[in-house]
């Protein structure tokens, strides 16, 4: 009677390190590893709403990714360009994510652009949604105070 090796001794004999890498990954699932969204119902979420295009077209999330695409990807005001380097189905830590996608130098510079203008826009805008505070109303009073005479 032969026995059968059982799970484990499979799991870490050296013939595991001659599996090929993955040829294809879902879109959701390589978004959610790339760290792109938070969760997989998210990612599936913003691809079902046009928010992620791959080479240009609108997509779906069971859509097999392959290395080398270009994808879109619209998070809030930001749109990321980046070309597909690596597939992965497993979400690791920020650097090795990283490593699974390359953004072009057209996307940083245009996101950079729209975050320069944003805080333009922002620095010019006087708020006066506020009450004031108690130094700003002492010199509301003394300001009244001196130009009632």
């Amino acid at each position: 009677m032969v026995s059968q090796p059982s799970f484990t001794l499979m799991k870490f004999s050296p013939m595991a390190k001659l599996i090929p890498p993955l040829q294809k990954v879902r879109l959701d699932k390589w978004l959610w590893a790339a760290r792109f969204f938070k969760t997989r119902a998210l990612a599936k979420t913003a691809i079902e709403g046009g928010k992620v295009h791959i080479n240009g077209q609108r997509a779906k999330p069971s859509k097999d990714l392959i290395t080398g695409e270009t994808l879109c990807i619209r998070q809030g005001r930001d749109e990321k360009t980046v070309t597909v380097i690596q597939l992965s189905n497993q979400r690791r830590g920020a650097p090795e994510a990283e490593k699974l996608y390359n953004e072009t130098s057209e996307s940083i510079a245009l996101r950079e652009k729209h975050t320069a203008e944003r805080k333009a826009a922002n620095c010019s805008m006087l708020s006066h949604d506020r009450r004031p505070t108690k130094k700003q109303r002492r010199q509301i009073h003394r300001f009244k105070e001196d130009n009632q005479s």
